[in-house]
């Protein structure tokens, strides 16, 4: 079983009309809930830009960040990434090549298992991995 066949996709009852390919995703939705609440950001967009790249004509020709962060007037991209698989690698060489000035910050399964520890427990909703 490939990692990406243990994403739990769909939609969440508390968080709208967003479909999330993974409980990772959903789950950074509500952290970022929180931060909103907490107005340590502003607010939150899922999958709102797609960057292209225009020189490639074949493979990775684009890539759609998983959220928009705005914080302070500005804004920067979030990549939610429990499994870093070739194709993704090559999005995020793509971006910094093609889209320099865009910030895209990586939440990896480090980052995520911080995050879940920290907070997970005291977010409504959090959908923990069920132990087998």
């Amino acid at each position: 079983m490939t990692p990406t066949q243990r994403t739990v996709q769909g939609r969440r009852k508390d968080l709208g009309k967003y479909y999330f390919r993974s409980a990772w995703e959903a789950n950074y939705a509500r952290y970022l809930n929180f931060q909103v609440y907490t107005q340590f950001i502003d607010r939150w967009e899922y999958e709102p830009d797609t960057f292209w790249f225009e020189a490639i004509k074949r493979g990775v020709r684009s890539y759609l960040p998983d959220f928009k962060v705005y914080k302070d007037g500005g804004f920067y991209y979030v990549e939610v990434k429990g499994w870093m698989d070739p194709k993704s690698k090559t999005k995020l060489k793509r971006m910094k090549k093609y889209h320099p000035n865009v910030e895209v910050r990586v939440v990896g399964e480090k980052e995520y298992r911080d995050i879940e520890r920290r907070f997970g427990n005291s977010i409504d909703w959090w959908e923990f991995k069920k132990r087998r």
